[in-house]
């Protein structure tokens, strides 16, 4: 019964929610005030991450031994990773009118991580969580429930872009765990 369960929460995952325009306008706006803070944002997210996912350092050889959040903070390699990774976030944001721009940019992430890194795709269900997280506390006054339900929906999107994309590279692996 629990892997049943596991894989209707994978297929449920796996299917992403449109996006209405009132969403997308709330996703761009809250956005806007975050990415105007991107680089401590990413930061900040990156850290929680691999605080509460200490398991998802294994892929970064430059800082998969720092366990002091203040050491993370300071990486430069993490820093580079977290602009790269609110970079790529704003540049889905900032096309969420342009559906084949928003798949084509998540393939592309996709596929490095299945094929050059070899990143287990729940790693990005993970990180979407603690993203939604992070924004949610840091901009409390901006993120109401419209906000909240609107990114919930992007977190989906972009799980179901980036895990379509690592099927298509033949691979295997796939979460049965729930978040």
């Amino acid at each position: 019964m629990e892997k049943v369960q596991g894989e209707m929460e994978i297929e449920r995952w796996e299917r992403s929610e449109e996006i209405s325009d009132a969403e997308k306008k709330v996703i761009q706006e809250t956005w806007s005030r975050v990415y105007a803070n991107c680089e401590d944002v990413g930061v900040s997210i990156l850290i929680r991450f691999f605080v509460n996912f200490p398991s998802a350092k294994q892929y970064f050889s430059q800082f998969k031994h720092m366990e002091d959040p203040l050491e993370m903070e300071r990486s430069l390699q993490l820093r580079k990773h977290a602009r790269r990774v609110m970079g790529a976030i704003n540049t889905v944001v900032e096309n969420l009118n342009d559906s084949e721009k928003v798949s084509s940019v998540l393939a592309l992430v996709g596929k490095a991580h299945a094929l050059k890194h070899k990143v287990e795709p729940v790693y990005f269900k993970k990180l979407t969580g603690v993203m939604l997280e992070v924004i949610a506390e840091e901009y409390a006054n901006d993120f109401t429930p419209e906000a909240h339900s609107a990114w919930t929906k992007m977190r989906s999107i972009i799980y179901t872009h980036v895990t379509a994309a690592y099927k298509e590279v033949g691979w295997a692996q796939y979460p049965t765990a729930t978040l």
